[in-house]
């Protein structure tokens, strides 16, 4: 059974955390509004979660929770449920054991969010792209019969993404990029439409009612999929919305 947890390690801890920001915990779940809390994600966790892993999980995401608001204070959707249950899943198989799996995949997630946030020279807006499951859809689509067992929070596609991430900043600082070129807000945006806060809000939830998103993470028993033309129907749905170009 799970050992009684000490009120140092409750996932209520990470709601207080996000309750401190002037954020709206917005979801793209279509049928409601707000994320699920963490306290209502504490309680999908099984009884008989061993103590040690419970307090490890715990830490690991109130510490990549911290570093999205840190380095993504404009991102809007906030759902975390499939990423959670995702993490646990993975750890309880791991070869490496859970403890080992948990603290490496927060060390992989916190470089990836500091890498691509807003405090260094690539300046991504939003996490969506990314906890949403488009990057990994898009990576699979490349080598479907590699690629398609392995899931959107899999270390292996979070060490794709270092990678890529470092390939991107070495071509930032040599001026090569060419669709990654900063918008007058200050951010890069690798689309040709304007993802201002109110076209980004619009586009995503519609794309969450026509079910255009790879990964539904709010929901804690999703399934991801990739083979559908996500990139294609997101350019299209923004012409749908008449979005406005992006302004270089």
């Amino acid at each position: 059974m799970k050992q009684k947890v000490t009120p140092t390690h409750t996932f209520q801890l990470i709601d207080k955390i996000l309750a401190q920001q002037s954020i709206n915990l917005l979801s793209l779940n279509p049928n409601k509004t707000l994320i699920t809390s963490f306290a209502e994600l504490e309680n999908l966790i099984p009884e008989n979660t061993d103590s040690e892993i419970f307090i490890t999980l715990q830490e690991t995401l109130e510490s990549i929770v911290s570093t999205q608001l840190q380095n993504f204070p404009e991102n809007i959707f906030w759902d975390f449920d499939f990423l959670v249950s995702s993490m646990l899943r993975q750890a309880l198989i791991a070869d490496e054991g859970a403890i080992a799996f948990l603290k490496s995949f927060g060390e992989k997630m916190l470089s990836l969010t500091e890498m691509f946030g807003s405090k260094t020279e690539i300046r991504f807006r939003y996490v969506h792209d990314f906890m949403y499951g488009f990057d990994w859809a898009r990576w699979v689509q490349k080598e479907p019969q590699k690629r398609a067992h392995i899931e959107p929070f899999s270390p292996v596609f979070l060490d794709y993404l270092l990678v890529k991430g470092k390939e991107l900043l070495q071509r930032i600082n040599h001026g090569q990029v060419t669709s990654y070129k900063l918008c007058d807000t200050g951010y890069r945006n690798p689309f040709t439409f304007s993802r201002e806060p109110e076209d980004e809000y619009r586009l995503l939830t519609c794309l969450a009612q026509e079910e255009l998103i790879p990964v539904a993470v709010w929901n804690w028993n999703a399934s991801p999929v990739w083979n559908k033309p996500f990139q294609e129907m997101r350019q299209q749905l923004a012409l749908k919305l008449n979005i406005q170009p992006q302004k270089h």
